[in-house]
């Protein structure tokens, strides 16, 4: 039986660990063809050969989100290699730890740590969709976007307002974006996940685990296949009618 990506052609984002792997092995496994983006050239390769063994066809393109020439080569590279782009996830992001101390209150941040946050959780999210859209235009219209935001694109948390605010600000990319291009016929959405287990979330695990865990109704972490399923529904045409959306996965948190 065929895959629900048969025969597509993917571009993903922060593909080399975490949601970002998971979903480039997900969407080779229903037939697509993926390019995987990240800064990290280990992990990367690694994605690609995890994709390649299984019998799958990928490539590795390294490059930074928040430089606009590296995002152009990103489509180029894909382009390239498979003829055109059916379907982005627009995934690479950082976490607050990665960005400055963490803990810090608002007044407290750093205007390079809020500008660092911005520009690749914010802005390499408007850029991918820049080059991704500009393509499939050029071919005639067509295509599925998914980009990351996250639980904290719908609420506040404390001591994370850069994040949350550049979170937010990809729900509100998403939902111009899907409007502009609807009639075009590109569906632009994004995922909403809560706590999973990647190694961006390993530090915050470690040092809040159980206050965390408390908030989340399932009482548990998700694990980045879970969010990958999502994706990879929302890329296909199963998900034809679903455009401009906040789609949340996140074991109740957001709803408790």
């Amino acid at each position: 039986m065929a895959g629900i990506l048969q025969d597509k052609v993917a571009l993903i984002t922060g593909g080399a660990s975490g949601i970002g792997r998971a979903t480039a092995v997900a969407m080779a496994r229903e037939g697509a063809r993926v390019a995987v983006s990240d800064l990290s050239k280990d992990g990367l390769e690694a994605t690609v050969a995890m994709i390649n063994a299984q019998g799958g066809q990928s490539i590795a393109i390294a490059g930074d989100v928040t430089a606009e020439a590296d995002v152009a080569n990103m489509v180029a590279r894909t382009i390239s290699a498979f003829g055109r782009i059916d379907c982005a996830f627009n995934n690479a992001g950082v976490a607050p730890r990665s960005v400055g101390p963490a803990g810090q209150r608002t007044h407290e941040l750093s205007q390079s740590s809020v500008a660092t946050m911005l520009s690749v959780n914010l802005m390499g999210v408007f850029l991918c969709l820049k080059h991704e859209i500009g393509h499939m235009l050029a071919r005639g219209g067509g295509g599925a976007i998914v980009n990351t935001s996250s639980i904290a694109g719908l609420i506040g948390l404390a001591t994370s307002a850069h994040y949350v605010a550049a979170k937010h600000g990809v729900i509100g990319l998403t939902k111009s974006a899907a409007i502009e291009y609807a009639q075009d016929g590109i569906r632009v959405n994004c995922i909403n996940p809560g706590y999973i287990q990647t190694p961006m979330t390993k530090e915050t695990m470690e040092a809040r685990f159980d206050e965390i865990m408390a908030k989340v109704p399932m009482r548990r972490l998700g694990i980045p296949q879970e969010i990958a399923e999502a994706v990879v529904w929302m890329c296909s045409e199963k998900a034809s009618f679903m455009t401009g959306a906040s789609h949340v996965v996140d074991g109740g948190y957001s709803a408790a």
